[in-house]
Protein backbone atom coordinates (compact mmCIF):
# COMPACT_ATOMS: atom_id res chain seq x y z
CA UNK A 1 0.00 0.00 0.00
CA UNK A 2 1.48 3.95 -0.70
CA UNK A 3 2.07 6.22 1.66
CA UNK A 4 -0.65 8.72 0.22
CA UNK A 5 -3.28 5.83 0.63
CA UNK A 6 -1.86 5.56 4.10
CA UNK A 7 -2.58 8.68 4.84
CA UNK A 8 -5.95 8.80 3.71
CA UNK A 9 -7.25 5.77 5.49
CA UNK A 10 -6.07 7.41 8.73
CA UNK A 11 -7.38 10.80 7.46
CA UNK A 12 -10.58 9.57 7.08
CA UNK A 13 -10.57 7.70 10.35
CA UNK A 14 -9.67 10.82 11.67
CA UNK A 15 -12.93 12.70 10.42
CA UNK A 16 -15.18 9.74 10.59
CA UNK A 17 -14.28 9.30 15.01
CA UNK A 18 -16.72 12.32 15.12
CA UNK A 19 -19.47 10.05 14.85
CA UNK A 20 -18.55 7.83 17.75
CA UNK A 21 -18.25 10.21 20.40
CA UNK A 22 -21.84 9.15 22.52
CA UNK A 23 -22.93 10.64 25.49
CA UNK A 24 -24.39 8.37 28.14
CA UNK A 25 -27.48 6.16 27.42
CA UNK A 26 -28.58 7.47 24.35
CA UNK A 27 -27.18 6.01 21.50
CA UNK A 28 -27.19 6.99 17.55
CA UNK A 29 -28.47 3.88 16.00
CA UNK A 30 -28.91 4.18 11.83
CA UNK A 31 -30.09 8.29 12.26
CA UNK A 32 -32.39 6.68 15.50
CA UNK A 33 -31.79 7.95 18.70
CA UNK A 34 -32.29 5.60 21.36
CA UNK A 35 -32.48 6.06 24.86
CA UNK A 36 -30.97 2.58 26.82
CA UNK A 37 -33.22 2.50 30.19
CA UNK A 38 -32.10 -0.67 31.86
CA UNK A 39 -32.53 -2.83 29.60
CA UNK A 40 -35.61 -1.44 28.46
CA UNK A 41 -35.31 1.43 24.94
CA UNK A 42 -37.00 4.01 23.68
CA UNK A 43 -36.61 6.33 20.22
CA UNK A 44 -35.44 9.77 21.83
CA UNK A 45 -35.62 12.88 19.89
CA UNK A 46 -35.56 16.52 20.91
CA UNK A 47 -37.20 19.44 19.38
CA UNK A 48 -37.04 23.20 18.92
CA UNK A 49 -40.10 23.92 17.66
CA UNK A 50 -39.85 27.81 18.16
CA UNK A 51 -36.63 27.80 16.21
CA UNK A 52 -35.88 24.81 14.02
CA UNK A 53 -39.51 23.38 13.12
CA UNK A 54 -39.21 19.44 12.87
CA UNK A 55 -35.70 19.28 13.04
CA UNK A 56 -34.67 16.36 15.35
CA UNK A 57 -31.85 16.42 18.11
CA UNK A 58 -30.59 13.41 19.99
CA UNK A 59 -28.67 15.64 22.90
CA UNK A 60 -26.68 18.81 22.18
CA UNK A 61 -28.80 21.51 21.82
CA UNK A 62 -27.79 24.39 19.49
CA UNK A 63 -29.72 27.18 21.22
CA UNK A 64 -31.18 28.34 24.42
CA UNK A 65 -34.89 27.84 23.62
CA UNK A 66 -38.45 25.82 24.32
CA UNK A 67 -37.25 22.25 23.97
CA UNK A 68 -39.66 19.16 23.27
CA UNK A 69 -38.27 15.93 24.93
CA UNK A 70 -39.90 13.28 23.05
CA UNK A 71 -39.51 8.86 24.11
CA UNK A 72 -41.16 6.72 21.52
CA UNK A 73 -41.14 3.15 23.62
CA UNK A 74 -40.05 0.54 21.93
CA UNK A 75 -40.85 -1.51 24.87
CA UNK A 76 -44.25 -2.21 25.59
CA UNK A 77 -43.78 -2.49 29.72
CA UNK A 78 -42.63 0.82 29.39
CA UNK A 79 -45.81 1.90 28.79
CA UNK A 80 -47.17 0.09 31.96
CA UNK A 81 -44.52 1.98 34.16
CA UNK A 82 -44.48 5.25 36.29
CA UNK A 83 -41.43 7.47 34.27
CA UNK A 84 -40.26 10.24 35.56
CA UNK A 85 -37.78 12.61 33.68
CA UNK A 86 -35.08 15.03 35.35
CA UNK A 87 -33.06 17.57 33.98
CA UNK A 88 -30.23 18.74 36.33
CA UNK A 89 -26.87 21.58 35.89
CA UNK A 90 -24.00 19.27 35.69
CA UNK A 91 -22.53 19.88 38.91
CA UNK A 92 -19.79 17.22 38.60
CA UNK A 93 -17.91 18.85 35.63
CA UNK A 94 -17.30 15.86 33.57
CA UNK A 95 -19.44 17.09 30.97
CA UNK A 96 -20.11 14.36 28.64
CA UNK A 97 -18.67 11.55 30.58
CA UNK A 98 -21.26 12.10 33.72
CA UNK A 99 -22.97 8.61 34.33
CA UNK A 100 -25.55 7.18 36.65
CA UNK A 101 -22.85 6.58 39.43
CA UNK A 102 -21.52 10.15 39.41
CA UNK A 103 -25.20 10.99 39.84
CA UNK A 104 -25.86 9.37 42.32
CA UNK A 105 -23.11 10.85 44.59
CA UNK A 106 -25.23 14.41 44.15
CA UNK A 107 -25.54 15.57 47.77
CA UNK A 108 -28.30 18.06 46.64
CA UNK A 109 -30.14 16.53 43.73
CA UNK A 110 -32.59 19.43 44.11
CA UNK A 111 -30.29 22.14 44.08
CA UNK A 112 -29.09 21.27 40.81
CA UNK A 113 -33.02 20.64 39.38
CA UNK A 114 -33.85 22.99 36.46
CA UNK A 115 -36.69 20.62 35.59
CA UNK A 116 -38.94 17.67 36.89
CA UNK A 117 -41.65 15.77 36.06
CA UNK A 118 -43.51 13.77 38.28
CA UNK A 119 -43.49 10.01 37.66
CA UNK A 120 -46.66 9.38 35.46
CA UNK A 121 -47.69 6.33 33.35
CA UNK A 122 -47.85 7.71 29.44
CA UNK A 123 -49.03 5.33 26.68
CA UNK A 124 -46.96 4.86 24.03
CA UNK A 125 -45.27 8.35 23.93
CA UNK A 126 -43.58 10.31 26.78
CA UNK A 127 -43.26 14.11 25.96
CA UNK A 128 -42.51 16.91 28.39
CA UNK A 129 -41.35 20.69 27.65
CA UNK A 130 -39.09 22.74 29.12
CA UNK A 131 -38.11 25.93 28.37
CA UNK A 132 -33.63 26.43 28.40
CA UNK A 133 -32.47 30.26 29.39
CA UNK A 134 -29.25 29.12 29.75
CA UNK A 135 -26.30 27.98 27.73
CA UNK A 136 -24.08 25.45 29.46
CA UNK A 137 -24.11 21.47 30.23
CA UNK A 138 -26.78 19.27 31.52
CA UNK A 139 -27.75 16.04 32.42
CA UNK A 140 -31.06 14.01 31.47
CA UNK A 141 -32.18 11.43 34.34
CA UNK A 142 -34.90 8.90 32.91
CA UNK A 143 -36.15 6.69 35.84
CA UNK A 144 -38.82 4.00 34.68
CA UNK A 145 -40.08 2.13 38.48
CA UNK A 146 -42.80 -0.59 38.95
CA UNK A 147 -43.05 -2.68 42.23
CA UNK A 148 -39.65 -4.15 41.98
CA UNK A 149 -37.67 -2.57 38.99
CA UNK A 150 -36.23 -0.09 39.02
CA UNK A 151 -34.04 1.28 35.48
CA UNK A 152 -32.48 4.57 35.04
CA UNK A 153 -30.93 6.64 32.20
CA UNK A 154 -28.32 9.58 32.51
CA UNK A 155 -27.53 11.62 29.57
CA UNK A 156 -25.68 14.49 29.62
CA UNK A 157 -26.22 17.28 26.70
CA UNK A 158 -25.00 20.74 25.81
CA UNK A 159 -27.51 23.46 25.21
CA UNK A 160 -25.74 26.07 23.13
CA UNK A 161 -23.36 23.98 21.18
CA UNK A 162 -22.99 24.89 17.81
CA UNK A 163 -20.10 22.55 17.03
CA UNK A 164 -17.11 22.94 15.24
CA UNK A 165 -18.63 21.94 12.36
CA UNK A 166 -16.66 19.34 9.41
CA UNK A 167 -15.11 22.16 7.97
CA UNK A 168 -12.24 22.59 10.51
CA UNK A 169 -12.06 19.11 9.51
CA UNK A 170 -11.89 19.38 5.97
CA UNK A 171 -9.15 22.23 6.21
CA UNK A 172 -6.80 20.09 8.67
CA UNK A 173 -7.28 17.07 5.98
CA UNK A 174 -6.53 19.86 2.87
CA UNK A 175 -3.30 20.76 5.29
CA UNK A 176 -2.40 17.45 5.85
CA UNK A 177 -2.66 16.39 2.46
CA UNK A 178 -0.54 19.66 0.92
CA UNK A 179 2.20 19.09 4.14
CA UNK A 180 2.62 15.29 2.95
CA UNK A 181 2.24 16.28 -1.10
CA UNK A 182 5.11 18.88 -0.49
CA UNK A 183 7.38 16.58 1.31
CA UNK A 184 6.65 13.86 -0.84
CA UNK A 185 7.67 16.32 -4.08
CA UNK A 186 10.70 17.41 -1.98
CA UNK A 187 11.78 13.84 -1.62
CA UNK A 188 11.48 12.85 -5.43
CA UNK A 189 13.54 15.79 -6.14
CA UNK A 190 16.55 15.01 -3.78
Amino acid sequence: MSKAAIYLLLLTSILGAQNTLAHGSVVDDEDICQLEIGFLKAHFKIYLPRTHDREEFCEDLPETTESLFVMEYEHDKLSTMPIDFRIIRDVTGLKSFVREEHVATIEDIEAATVFYNLPAIESDVFAVIHQFTEPGWYVGIVTASSENEHYTAVFPFEVGFTGIGYWVYFMVAIFLLLIFFWYERRRNLT
